[in-house]
């Protein structure tokens, strides 16, 4: 059965796109459950972080040919509206890659803040391959991240990208051997930090970091990064922590 599965556990949540048999291929439906679940995700006070994966063997094989086939630019935005959901969420996103991300497969590990993968991990863009043009946003995700250099060997070149590679090139953080729940835990593991701050925070740091991205001048990052540390410095999180600090220093005397 196709669907999309989600998990909660010390305030990181796992959402798995769930169709081994069709290699989690996405359709309109389950576009329409993935981004469900990412607002699910940020709608439940409990949830400070998001790991996306896909059931194994891949991750996602792309959108489902079928409905590709039939789409226009509504349909498209449909098949758009999973990984877009993702893109825009305000929670930290890791992407668990353990297989085949291909097209809009691609697009959904794009999508999340970081990506963690497996041995057996691909990113393959493959549009050219099937004769559609990009969509989603994917040349502007996929240079932001790698460089026009990468992004047009795999866009127009057909290059694709295994796991140590993905890593060198700076599309992955990292590599974890083992398997699929291996690679689901390490990206649990890696949004851990996240999970354990105040949620608040978490979610205005990120916001700062897209606003930021988008700057050329250090003082107007200066600027847009005051008046959130200001009044982070007032809530009770900070105090009770700074007061934890004093203590641990005052016991080292």
């Amino acid at each position: 059965m196709a669907e999309v599965l989600l998990e909660r556990s010390d305030r990181v949540a796992v959402i798995t796109v769930h169709d081994p048999r069709r290699r989690n291929a996405l359709t309109l439906d389950l576009s329409d459950r993935l981004a469900d679940a990412v607002r699910s995700c940020e709608s439940d006070p409990d949830v400070h972080a998001v790991v996306v994966t896909g059931a194994p063997p891949a991750f996602c094989a792309g959108a489902d040919l079928t409905a590709l086939g039939e789409s226009r630019e509504e349909g498209l935005r449909r098949i758009y509206a999973g990984f877009l959901a993702v893109a825009n969420c305000s929670l930290p996103t890791v992407a668990a890659v353990g297989g085949a991300a291909v097209g809009a497969g691609l697009n959904l590990a794009l999508a999340c803040d970081v990506r963690v993968v497996g041995p057996e991990a691909r990113f393959d863009a493959r549009f050219l391959q099937l004769g559609i043009h990009p969509g989603g946003g994917m040349t502007w995700m996929l240079q932001r991240l790698v460089g026009p250099q990468t992004a047009t060997a795999m866009t127009l070149f057909g290059q694709v990208l295994g796991a140590d590679a993905a890593v060198g090139r700076g599309l992955a953080w990292q590599r974890v051997d083992g398997g699929h729940d291996e690679l689901v835990a390490a990206a649990a593991e890696l949004a851990r930090p996240a999970a354990g701050a105040p949620r608040d925070l978490v979610r205005t740091i990120k916001a700062s970091m897209r606003a930021t991205a988008a700057l050329t001048d250090h003082a107007e990052a200066v600027d847009v990064e005051l008046a959130p540390q200001a009044a982070s410095i007032g809530t009770p999180e900070f105090q009770a922590r700074l007061a934890a600090a004093k203590a641990r220093i005052s016991g080292r005397d």
